[in-house]
């Protein structure tokens, strides 16, 4: 009697599987290319050419991140379409606060069992993600993992390098007192805080397919998976004319514990809520989990993705830049003298009627 001939495919990897998505992406990922990355896939590496993106003398800037937990509600409510843009603008948004001019992206695509429609849903999400940051899609991995995760389950990753010519980066180091800073709304949740929002929505009941209580025509799971903001196409040109002195992304951490990062040692940063209005989203979560405002300006970004820091001679013309390519743009607060960190206070009329409060982190 002879023993039983095993396969890679009843183990639980399905070698046929792969291979067709890899073709259906092949379009997706080509739509991506730029000078510099011809964006085809298949090989064992993507090649990127600084020279033909227009580089003379480049410092390559490298950054990596996932979606958190925003993941899983994608996952529970079919919402694959989006989810990819908030993996790539959680890594090109932190490039471009150095300076940096995003050039090419990796993805990493994790799960139990590959079910091809739902992955190519999400690495053309991904694709969409890449053609508004104006990089390309150069290669990644997808791990079909039997046992590591459960059915229907996938995690993500991504990985992106952008080049900022020497000499142009932005490290803070132009921050003085006095320097206004401004703020770019955001677009959502992004994503940051979503183990809180996932908590609230189980305790509290929420029905996600329905309205939503503060917006009758869109559906909540609508709000809460809207994805995040990419700024690099409205805020590159600005850069480049040398009139910011500093960016902060807002992501975990919030307003409190982005701001500082950007700061050099003897300056402190003053925001004032009361420049803004909540969104209604913002409100709800904060009504919802009775979240004292310090807990909010540290968890969520609060209604903004993005601070600059610009002299206060270039704020006016900064404004009206970003607000001609399509940017929300406040006035909310400005850089003194003091210990480095960020201050965030407003008053009773500011957010959710609670008494004046004021909140400090120190880098």
């Amino acid at each position: 009697m002879s023993e039983k001939s095993y396969s890679y495919e009843q183990a639980g990897v399905s070698i046929a599987a792969g291979n067709a998505l890899v073709k259906a992406i092949g379009p997706l990922v080509k739509a991506t290319a730029r000078p510099g990355a011809d964006a085809e896939i298949g090989g064992f590496g993507g090649f990127f050419d600084p020279r033909a993106a227009g580089f003379k003398d480049p410092l390559l800037v490298a950054a990596n991140d996932g979606v958190g937990t925003k993941v899983k509600l994608a996952i529970d409510h079919d919402r694959h379409d989006t989810i990819g843009q908030d993996l790539v603008a959680m890594c090109v948004n932190d490039l471009i606060v150095q300076g940096a001019e995003p050039l090419f992206f990796l993805d990493y695509f994790a799960t139990g069992k590959l079910e091809t429609g739902v992955a190519e849903r999400v690495v053309a999400s991904i694709a969409e993600g890449c053609k508004l940051a104006g990089c390309a899609l150069i290669g990644g991995e997808t791990a079909e993992m039997p046992g590591m995760y459960a059915a229907g389950d996938y995690d993500l990753a991504g990985f992106c390098v952008g080049a900022v010519e020497r000499g142009e980066q932005l490290t803070g180091d132009k921050v003085a007192s006095g320097d206004v800073l401004l703020a770019l709304a955001s677009s959502g949740v992004h994503s940051n805080g979503y183990s809180l929002v996932r908590r609230l929505a189980a305790d509290k009941g929420w029905k996600l397919d329905r309205p939503a209580l503060f917006d009758p025509e869109r559906l909540l799971i609508d709000h809460l998976i809207e994805p995040t903001r990419i700024y690099v196409k409205s805020l590159l040109p600005v850069i480049r004319s040398g009139r910011i002195h500093a960016l902060a992304h807002i992501t975990g951490g919030g307003l409190l514990e982005n701001v500082p990062r950007v700061l050099p040692e003897g300056l402190h940063a003053r925001i004032d809520v009361g420049a803004w209005e909540q969104p209604r989203l913002m409100a709800f979560l904060q009504a919802q989990g009775n979240i004292e405002p310090a807990e909010m300006a540290r968890t969520f970004n609060c209604g903004i993705g993005m601070v600059l820091a610009v002299s206060a001679e270039d704020a006016a013309s900064v404004q009206a830049d970003l607000e001609a390519a399509g940017e929300t743009v406040f006035v909310i607060g400005a850089i003194e003298p003091g210990a480095r960190g960020c201050t965030v206070q407003g008053s009773a009329e500011d957010w959710s009627a609670r008494e004046a409060w004021e909140a400090t982190h120190l880098a």
